[in-house]
Parts: structure tokens; sequence; C-alpha cells
């Protein structure tokens, strides 16, 4: 992995956090929280979206939307598990 790819992938970890954090729970996580987020979103729906057959292209407005989607499911899951 170059240095590039190093930093799209943060980049695009701290946006998908970032977003994620505002859609639910209005607010963001730090950076080191927002990219850690986002990157696991990304891992997420990266798990999820090939097993339901969904595709949302590629560049870099894809790995956000599709980073960000992962982060939400993420989030709401971790929700759901903190109020049990």
């Amino acid at each position: 992995m170059g240095i590039e790819s190093l930093v799209v992938l943060l980049l695009v970890g701290a946006v998908a956090g970032w977003l994620a954090g505002q859609i639910m729970k209005g607010y963001g996580f730090g950076l080191i929280g927002n990219i850690v987020v986002g990157i696991v979103g990304a891992f997420v729906a990266g798990l999820i979206f090939p097993a339901i057959g969904v595709s949302l292209g590629s560049g870099i407005i894809a790995s956000i939307i599709h980073s960000t989607i992962g982060a939400i499911i993420l989030l709401f899951v971790i929700g759901l598990i903190k109020r049990a």
C-alpha cells in the first residue's frame, strides 16, 4: 500500500465517520474516532453489500457513501447493544 492509498483511506474514513456521526447522533467522534468508525464501517459494508447484491460503483464519492452506510449500520448495532 502506497502513501497515496493510505492518505485516501484515512480521508475517506474520516469523512464517512463524521457523516455517520452527524446522521446518527448529531455530532462527530473526533478525528481519530471518525477515522476508526469510517474504516470499520467500510469493512462492515464490504461484508454486507456483496451478500445482498448491492454495488455503488467506484471512485472516491462511492467509497465515502459505501463507508458512511456501513458506519451508520455499525453505530446502529452498537446503540442496540448499549441499550440491552
